[in-house]
């Protein structure tokens, strides 16, 4: 993993199927609100994409910079929280 200005890259492949997912995840839950990560795959990973929606939904952007057809690219950014569970937004000032 490297900075960029996305915040944490990860090129997935060279990694093994079975552990991509489970590193993405852990990746992208240690990511401050606001960050953001860039993915790079070998195959279209939209499948994560919907695996995102279900475990996460509505708590991040998910936006194509690249589609094939050797690599892919994704930036998917941790969205701000809200008041609904008991955080602030910070565009507020906390009211």
């Amino acid at each position: 993993m490297t900075l960029t200005t996305y915040g944490t890259k990860i090129d997935v492949r060279p990694i093994a199927p079975r552990e991509r997912h489970s590193l993405i995840f852990n990746t992208f839950r240690s990511l401050g609100e606001s960050e953001a990560m860039e993915l790079i795959n070998d195959h279209d990973p939209r499948p994560l994409y919907f695996q995102f929606q279900e475990v996460l939904p509505g708590k991040f952007a998910w936006d194509d910079l690249e589609n094939g057809p050797d690599t892919w690219r994704v930036r998917i950014t941790k969205l701000i929280g809200d008041h609904g569970n008991g955080r602030c937004c910070g565009s507020c000032g906390g009211a």
